[in-house]
C-alpha cells in the first residue's frame, strides 16, 4: 500500500471507529461485535506503524497509550474550578433554595443530578479535538493528564456537529465497580497492595507516568458542565447545554431531573437514596443547579463555591465491628492521639480496620471498652469514626479503655494544657515521632521547600543519626547521603491501617538534589522561615503577621506579652507559646545555628506600606500574571493594601490577569468597581 492510499484507509478507520466507539458509550447501542472492533483497531495501528508520518495526535490508537510522562506539566484554569458546597441537612436544602429565589427576581428552574464519587476533570476542546485534559489541582492549577485521559474511550477525541471552535467541558472520571473489583483481584494475585475504594484507585491511575497502563485500567467518565466565553454562550440553560453536547459525541449522564419546586427535588434524592446502590459505579449525593446561566452568573460565587448549586450528601454508611486494641500515636507537636483497632469490615467500598478515637475525652464519653462490638461510620464517606457501642455484646469480664499517662514513644509523663482536650508529651527534642515530624515540617513546601527529601528519607536519615534537628539539614555532605538506603514501612494513604514496605535510597542525582535545594532554602523569606519552625499554633498566617511587626526573630523574643497581643490575631494562646518556645534553652540552640548557615532571620521594613499608594484599598485578584499570585498579593500589602478573596462593594480595585472569571468582571462592573490591569497596577505602585 502506498502513502495516498494508507491515508485514506486511516482517515476511513479513525472515522469508523470513533462512531462506534460513540455507539457504545455514548449511545449504549453497539453496531458491532467487539472483535470486529479490535480488527478495525489492531488495521489502524498497524497502518500507523508502517506510516508514522499520518499518526495524528488524536487518533483512535491514542486509546491504547504508550506515552510516558515523568513530569505532569501543571495548567492555570480558564475558569476557576471550585468545590461544590456540601449539606447532609434537608433544612439546608431548602433554605438553598429559599435563598437563591430572594436573590433573583425570575422563578427558579433546577437541575439535580447525581454526585459521582470521583476525580474531578476540565477537557479543553479546540476545533473539534481534545486539546487538554487537566484535574482540579488547588481549583487555580491543575495537572496536564491529556495523554492518560486519550485512553478513556467514552471521552471523544473529535466531536461530531454544530459545536463551538473552543469550549471546556468538566465531569468526573470514575472506576466502575466491576473493572475495580477486576483490578484488586489482579494485584492480590500478584501480591500486591490492594487499593481501598474506586476513587483512590481512579486518582492513582490518572496520575500513572505509563499511558498504556491506564488504558488497561478502564477508566470511564461522565461530562455534566459545559463552559465557554459568555460572547460566545449560545445556550440559555445548563441542561439544554447538556443535551446539545450529547449530540457532539460526549457521555452525559442520563439520570437528570428538571425541578421546579422543593418538593421535586427532594422526590429526586428520594428515590436515589437506596436506588444508588444498584449502580454499576459509585455516588455519594446529589447535586442540585440552577438551570439558568443568566441566573448564575447574577447569583455569583464564594471565595471557595458557586452561589447557585449545592450537594446533598447523603448519610454515611455504618456497621458493627469488633474492636481489637487501642494504638497511641504521638504527632508532630507531641499531641497524643487514640486510634482503634479493629476486626477487618467492608464499609462504602473500603475495607476499615482503623478508625479515630480523637483524644481521653471523646473515649471517656463513648464509654468504650476493650473488645467492644461498636458502630463505625464514614464521616462524609471518607474517614472512619466509631459512633456507638453495643451495651448487650459487651464481655463481662472487659475493662475500660484508659488513656496513657506517658508517652508510648519516649515514656514522659504527659501533660495537658487547661482548655484543650488533647494530652501531649512535653519531650519534644527527646521525642522520636515529635522530632521526625519537625524536621519533615520544617522542609514541606510553604516552610523551607527543600525538594527531594519525603518522608522516608527524614526517617532514614534520623534513624542513621545524621540528623536530630532541622539544623543538622545543612550540615550533611554528599559523602554523608550518596549511597544510604533501607527498607522503611510506611502508612498506606490508600489502605488506611496497613502499611507498604519500600526502599528509600540516596541516588547520586537525589543526593545532590538535596544539598542544591537546601542551599537555596537560605533565600526563603523570614516569614515563612518562622513557619517552619514549627511553633505551636503559628502558622503561615500568624508568622507572616509576626514577621511583619517586629521584622526579626531577636524582636520577637524581646516582645513583652503585652506587645505580642497588641498585634493583629494575636492572642494569649498564641502569645504564651511563642515565650514558652523562646524561653527554651534547645530552641534558642537551634536557631543561633540556623543564623550560622545563612537563613533569613529578619526582614526590612515595609517602607510603602502604612504610606503607600494602596494603603486602605481593598483589592481583590483574579486570572493569571506573570508572576505568581503569591507575588502579587505581597506586592499589594507591600504597598498597604489589602487582599481580599471576593468582591463586594467595599472592594477599591478588581486586578484582572489573564482568563479572568466572566463572572468577577460582570459583578465588578455591576457594583462600580474599577478594574485594572497587571500593568495598570505596576505603574500605579511605581508611583
Amino acid at each position: 500500500m502506498d502513502k495516498e492510499k494508507a491515508r485514506k484507509r486511516i482517515a476511513e478507520l479513525s472515522k469508523s471507529i470513533e462512531q462506534h466507539n460513540y455507539n457504545y458509550y455514548t449511545l449504549a447501542q453497539p453496531a458491532i461485535p467487539d472483535y470486529d472492533f479490535d480488527m478495525l483497531m489492531e488495521e489502524l495501528i498497524a497502518l500507523e506503524k508502517q506510516f508514522p508520518g499520518l499518526t495524528m495526535p488524536n487518533s483512535p490508537s491514542q486509546r491504547v497509550g504508550g506515552d510516558i510522562t515523568k513530569n505532569f506539566e501543571t495548567v492555570a484554569h480558564q475558569y476557576p474550578m471550585l468545590s461544590l458546597s456540601n449539606s447532609y441537612s434537608r433544612n439546608e436544602i431548602a433554605d438553598f433554595i429559599n435563598r437563591t429565589q430572594k436573590a433573583v427576581s425570575e422563578k427558579l428552574e433546577f437541575v439535580c443530578e447525581l454526585k459521582y464519587d470521583g476525580v474531578a476533570i476540565s477537557l479543553n476542546y479546540k476545533s473539534g479535538e481534545l486539546d487538554r485534559a487537566v484535574t482540579r489541582g488547588d481549583g487555580t492549577k491543575g495537572d496536564d493528564v491529556t495523554a492518560n485521559v486519550k485512553t478513556i474511550r467514552s471521552i471523544p477525541l473529535k466531536l461530531q456537529g454544530n459545536y463551538p471552535d473552543y469550549f471546556e467541558i468538566r465531569g468526573e472520571i470514575y472506576y466502575p465497580k466491576s473493572s475495580f473489583e477486576k483490578l484488586n483481584r489482579t494485584r492480590e494475585q500478584h501480591g500486591l497492595q490492594l487499593f481501598a475504594n474506586p476513587r483512590n484507585a481512579a486518582a492513582g491511575t490518572l496520575k500513572l507516568q505509563d499511558s498504556a497502563e491506564v488504558a488497561k485500567r478502564k477508566l470511564d467518565c461522565w461530562l455534566y458542565y459545559l463552559m465557554m466565553d459568555e460572547k460566545e454562550q449560545r445556550f440559555e440553560t445548563h441542561y439544554e447545554s447538556l443535551q446539545h453536547a450529547k449530540n457532539w459525541g460526549f457521555r452525559i449522564p442520563n439520570n437528570i431531573a428538571l425541578c421546579q419546586n422543593v418538593d421535586e427535588i427532594f422526590e429526586f434524592i428520594n428515590d436515589w437514596e437506596s436506588a444508588r446502590h444498584e449502580l454499576p459505579f459509585d455516588i455519594d449525593g446529589i447535586v442540585i443547579k440552577v438551570n439558568s446561566f443568566a441566573q448564575q452568573r447574577q447569583l455569583g460565587f464564594t471565595a471557595k463555591s458557586p452561589r447557585w448549586a449545592i450537594a446533598y450528601k447523603y448519610k454515611a454508611e455504618e456497621v458493627q465491628t469488633r474492636l481489637l486494641s487501642v494504638d497511641f500515636q504521638v504527632g508532630r507537636t507531641g499531641a497524643v492521639t487514640p486510634v482503634a483497632n479493629l476486626e477487618p469490615v467492608l464499609l462504602a467500598g473500603t475495607t476499615v480496620k482503623r478508625a479515630s478515637l480523637h483524644n481521653a475525652d471523646f473515649i471517656e464519653q463513648l464509654g468504650l471498652y476493650q473488645h467492644d462490638l461498636v458502630t463505625v461510620e464514614k464521616g462524609g464517606e471518607i474517614i472512619p469514626k466509631i459512633t456507638a457501642i453495643d451495651l448487650t455484646a459487651r464481655h463481662a469480664d472487659s475493662k475500660a479503655i484508659q488513656f496513657l499517662a506517658h508517652c508510648p514513644e519516649c515514656e514522659t509523663p504527659l501533660v495537658r494544657q487547661d482548655g484543650e482536650a488533647a494530652w501531649y508529651c512535653p519531650n519534644s527534642e527527646g521525642c522520636p515521632p515529635q522530632i521526625k515530624g519537625k524536621i519533615e515540617h520544617f522542609i514541606s513546601r510553604k516552610a523551607m521547600n527543600i525538594e527531594s527529601l519525603g518522608e522516608g528519607k527524614i526517617a532514614l536519615l534520623f534513624d542513621q543519626g545524621l540528623i536530630k534537628n532541622a539544623a543538622d539539614l545543612y550540615d550533611m555532605s554528599f559523602d554523608q547521603l550518596f549511597g544510604l538506603e533501607k527498607i522503611i514501612e510506611t502508612p498506606d494513604e490508600e489502605n488506611p491501617g496497613n502499611t507498604i514496605s519500600r526502599k528509600v535510597s540516596f541516588r547520586e542525582k537525589t543526593s545532590q538534589n538535596i544539598l542544591d535545594s537546601l542551599e537555596k532554602s537560605k533565600t526563603v523569606p523570614f516569614h515563612r522561615v518562622l513557619f517552619a519552625l514549627g511553633i505551636r499554633y503559628v502558622g503561615e498566617t500568624v508568622a507572616k503577621k509576626l514577621a511583619d511587626a517586629f521584622l526579626s526573630i531577636d524582636r520577637i523574643q524581646r516582645a513583652t506579652y503585652e506587645e505580642l497581643v497588641a498585634v493583629d490575631e494575636i492572642g494569649d494562646r498564641i502569645a504564651s507559646s511563642l515565650q514558652s518556645y523562646f524561653n527554651d534553652e534547645q530552641h534558642m540552640h537551634l536557631i543561633a545555628r540556623l543564623k550560622t548557615k545563612g537563613l533569613q532571620f529578619e526582614q526590612a521594613a515595609k517602607k510603602n506600606a502604612e504610606q503607600g499608594v494602596l494603603n486602605g484599598k481593598t483589592i481583590v485578584i483574579s486570572g493569571v500574571f506573570s508572576r505568581s499570585r503569591d507575588e502579587m498579593k505581597q506586592l499589594i500589602e507591600d504597598f498597604g493594601g489589602k487582599n481580599s478573596g471576593s468582591l463586594s462593594a467595599k472592594t477599591d480595585y478588581l486586578l484582572a490577569g489573564e482568563n479572568m472569571g466572566p463572572a468577577k468582571k460582570d459583578k465588578a462592573i455591576k457594583l462600580g468597581i474599577n478594574i485594572i490591569s497587571e500593568a495598570e497596577f505596576l505603574q500605579l505602585i511605581n508611583q
